[in-house]
């Protein structure tokens, strides 16, 4: 075979066996993909930042509330009423700081803790792909409790739980078989009604957080 045909077919030959390895290897990276379908559960664990948005109506006049934010860890979970359909639950419980502002200002309200667990219907826009975006609305229930007045004349302070509205955007992108990563980011629409020794200051606290959060994901 002359020297310029065999140089031609060997070329030829590792091309082939080059784009053979190429393809074999993206057969392997899209072998540990399962895309999102109806039926799959999902159990996430989420590091989320509270930043409360807040703002108040004291009986003080001017009086207003600091509330400070906070990094906590996160559950919750997914389960999928069609291919683009979820429904999301998370749990997770908080604690603030709340210090006056405005008149208030320099005076420490105490500390309470949160438990708002909240429920979202979702759509995901490309559930067959990796990068996988989605969108949800539903509703919050906070329970305040573990009030600690912070005392100096400031006895007690109550809260009263209640109902807040959810809207949320998020993204996973599937690392390999059932795992993914997450982000998230909600804004709850939530007031309060606040009781400070025994209703001497009253007023209401809208709380309004932003919730953004990072994790991992498990599907099922």
């Amino acid at each position: 075979m002359p020297v310029k045909k065999m140089k031609k077919v060997s070329v030829l030959t590792v091309a082939a066996l080059l784009g053979s390895v190429g393809l074999s290897a993206a057969q392997a990276a899209d072998a540990g993909f399962v895309p999102k379908s109806a039926g799959d559960f999902v159990v996430r664990a989420r590091g989320i930042y509270v930043a409360p948005d807040e703002s108040s109506s004291l009986s003080v006049a001017g009086g207003d509330v600091s509330v400070s934010n906070e990094t906590v860890p996160e559950v919750d979970f997914s389960y999928f009423l069609t291919d683009n359909i979820a429904l999301e639950l998370i749990a997770a419980t908080n604690r603030h700081e709340v210090n006056g502002a405005g008149t208030l200002s320099g005076t420490s309200l105490g500390k309470v803790s949160l438990l708002p667990p909240t429920l979202t219907l979702q759509y995901h826009l490309m559930p067959k792909q990796r990068f996988s975006p989605y969108v949800g609305a539903g509703l919050n229930y906070t329970f305040f409790y573990n009030e600690d007045a912070p005392g100096g004349g400031i006895t007690s302070v109550n809260y009263e739980n209640n109902v807040g509205y959810a809207l949320q955007a998020g993204v996973d992108y599937a690392i390999s078989g059932p795992w993914s990563v997450n982000v998230d980011v909600k804004k709850i629409f939530l007031s309060t009604d606040v009781s400070v020794n025994g209703g001497a200051v009253t007023g209401e606290v809208d709380l309004d957080p932003w919730i953004v959060g990072v994790g991992i994901g498990y599907r099922f």
